[in-house]
């Protein structure tokens, strides 16, 4: 058994250098990708403070019409999200849903109605938010009256919310929503030529919730859109570049260890 493992003692340095090889080579991807990643959080976290700033200026400007139906396809987060919109139109009777939230006034429902511009167009309106307690009433709620003038809407153009929210699938057959998919619903209510966004209706104030509470506003409750991004891009960046130094300081003790056994070969059991 010595005899044996003497015999292959030569063979022990080219593959301890084939091991220290592919070591160097996995810490080199490793520490890279990490670094790469950290960096391109860094990015985005610029472009999402920038993007918070533009939305914060927009959401505070005077409002302008609704973008015409052929702009629609081109209509986006970026440029569009709480743009401040007027529309004019008439109520859609029986064209209602509910979606589930949960604002500063608790638990409860937004009250999506189907407003017809005069080009024969469809925009969701989320007329406000209810309470629970409310939601059986207003699935029963009687048609919106028509109007010989129609309806305007001042509001903030939101981006649709595809799939569903609160770890729940939309169930349009059960008239659950959990989410505002403007295609969906679309489809569920039967809008032909329904736009691919919706409208919040009523602007945002400071201290506008607790106002209207006060006053004892009717609902539903509008003008409680919270415009808010989420941020973490800097808590991601930090990781990724500490994963990265982690693998930098686990290198260095593999050099030092290799170092160490110098060339000789590893010593075996068996002999």
């Amino acid at each position: 058994m010595t005899t044996g493992a003497r015999a292959h003692a030569p063979g022990a340095p080219p593959a301890r250098r084939l091991r220290q090889a592919a070591l160097a080579i996995t810490g080199a991807a490793l520490f890279l990708v990490f670094v790469a990643l950290g960096t391109w959080q860094v990015e985005r976290r610029t472009w999402k403070l920038a993007l918070i700033e533009r939305v914060e200026q927009r959401v505070h400007g005077a409002p302008v019409p609704l973008p015409p139906s052929g702009e629609w396809p081109q209509v986006n987060a970026a440029q569009h999200e709480y743009l401040p919109v007027i529309l004019h139109g008439r109520w859609l009777p029986g064209k209602t849903v509910l979606t589930q939230a949960v604002t500063e006034l608790g638990a409860g429902f937004w009250v999506l109605s189907a407003l017809e511009q005069d080009d024969g167009t469809q925009v969701l309106v989320n007329r406000g938010f209810v309470p629970a307690a409310q939601r059986a009433q207003w699935l029963d709620a009687a048609p919106l009256p028509p109007s010989a003038s129609g309806t305007t809407v001042h509001g903030l153009l939101r981006m649709t919310e595809p799939g569903g929210g609160f770890l729940r699938a939309n169930d349009p057959a059960a008239q659950r929503w959990y989410s505002r998919d403007v295609a969906a619903i679309g489809r569920a209510l039967g809008l032909p030529r329904a736009a691919p966004f919706f409208v919040d209706a009523g602007l945002p104030s400071p201290g506008r919730e607790a106002a209207a509470a006060e006053a004892g506003a009717s609902w539903p409750r509008a003008g409680m859109t919270v415009v808010q991004f989420h941020n973490s891009h800097l808590v991601y960046a930090l990781t990724w570049y500490g994963l990265a130094f982690m693998v930098a300081v686990g290198g260095w003790y593999v050099a030092r260890y290799e170092r160490r056994l110098g060339g000789k070969p590893p010593h075996s059991p068996l002999s």
